[in-house]
């Protein structure tokens, strides 16, 4: 009976202490609103540099939407796609542009990927070697809707 009600004490310490919570459950970092607004501010910023007229879309780690910017006279067709480039960009882990290259190089099973837009624009926020995020812009080619996804990934550091 001692026993038992020594182990039970043991357990209820180390519950109330947060050695067993530290074991159990990793730290996961998060893409914050305030962080996504960078990520945001800065893409918006090298566009308007370029005098591109772009969609750019923020997503958290699942390619859930954050933050969408539709810069002025941007084509509508560009929201779906921006958000589809980021969302790929975030649950594949990698560059949407790796999926549009296997499709050019003959690898055509890549369209039926659930969940993937095949396309140029998509960057993943990495930290510490995990996805937080990732932005996806749409709406001037394709390079170019890359290099100000990434102006925007790289203003988180």
């Amino acid at each position: 009976m001692k026993s038992l009600a020594s182990s039970i004490a043991l357990v209820s310490i180390l519950w109330t202490s947060g050695a067993y919570a530290a074991d159990s459950f990793p730290t996961k970092r998060v893409l914050s609103l305030e962080a996504a607004t960078r990520v945001a501010a800065a893409a918006q910023a090298e566009a308007t540099r370029r005098g591109s007229t772009v969609v750019i879309a923020v997503v958290d780690d699942g390619g859930h939407l954050i933050l969408l910017h539709r810069l002025d006279d941007t084509q509508v067709a560009s929201v779906e796609v921006g958000i589809g480039k980021a969302r790929t960009a975030a649950i594949f882990r990698r560059p949407s542009k790796e999926f549009e290259d296997q499709i050019r190089s003959g690898r055509v099973a890549a369209l039926a990927l659930p969940g993937a837009t095949p396309l140029q624009g998509g960057i993943p926020r990495v930290v510490d070697a995990q996805v937080i995020g990732a932005i996806g812009v749409s709406g001037n080619t394709p390079q170019e809707d890359e290099d100000i996804a990434k102006v925007g990934a790289a203003a988180l550091r």
